[in-house]
């Protein structure tokens, strides 16, 4: 029996986060779409989530906009977008830190999730509604010294889905954010292993957030800024 709920295209779903959302989304019933680069990631995908048949993998460049407009168009019944497309970098103050990494840290952030809603929200409105969600971060609220780019980015992230929000609501597509801190992957505590980490979010609680915010029990919620830090 067909899936009565929307499909929903997952970007940047081979990561920690990524993976806890698509099984978030899967078991509950969803039909997902996750995006993939390289081999390796499809591989992993693959083998992690072997028997679920409402899996579809696309190979995608989500900074082209010529691949992004065709990984949206092959996906039948579009409700749902989550970009979780990102990048972070702590090179220094200001006065130590390079344009390019600067101009690096806005693409990464802010560029696939334009492409994705510029592809996809006329999609999710001829299909009814839908709704897209984006990763800011509490840095964006509550900044640190050492990340400019970063936090001006996901600060840049929050004001685009108020954009959205803006333009779509009317139309049925629910723009909303939610805001990270340090998520608790195995990934963050080799990298800091000193750290209190029950004070951490593991990915998993985050992708419930996640799927809420996908799912029609979030049909009043539009131009959110979701905390999902915990005691971080």
């Amino acid at each position: 029996m067909a899936s009565e709920k929307p499909t929903v295209l997952v970007a940047g779903g081979t990561g920690a986060l990524g993976g806890a959302v698509l099984e978030e989304l899967l078991e509950s019933g969803y039909p997902v779409t996750a995006t993939w680069v390289v081999e390796e990631e499809r591989e992993r995908v693959a083998r992690d989530f072997e028997g679920h048949s409402g899996l579809a993998l696309v190979q995608a460049d989500l900074m082209d906009p010529d691949a992004v407009d065709e990984a949206v168009s092959g996906i039948d019944g579009l409700g749902g977008i989550v970009n979780l497309v990102g990048g972070f970098s702590m090179p220094g103050k200001v006065h130590e830190s390079d344009i390019e990494d600067f101009d690096k840290q806005l693409r990464l952030n802010l560029r696939p999730g334009f492409l994705l809603a510029r592809a996809g929200i006329p999609r999710m409105i001829s299909n009814g509604g839908g709704a897209f969600v984006g990763v800011s971060a509490r840095p964006a609220l509550h900044p640190f010294p050492g990340a400019c780019g970063y936090i001006t980015a996901k600060a840049g992230v929050l004001a685009f889905i108020r954009a959205l929000d803006a333009e779509y609501r009317d139309d049925g597509v629910r723009c909303n954010a939610i805001l990270p801190s340090v998520i608790d992957t195995p990934a963050n505590r080799r990298a800091q292993p000193d750290a209190d980490y029950s004070k951490w979010v593991p990915p998993q609680q985050i992708a419930k957030v996640v799927r809420f915010l996908v799912s029609d029990d979030s049909m009043p919620t539009s131009g959110a800024a979701i905390p999902v830090y915990g005691r971080a």
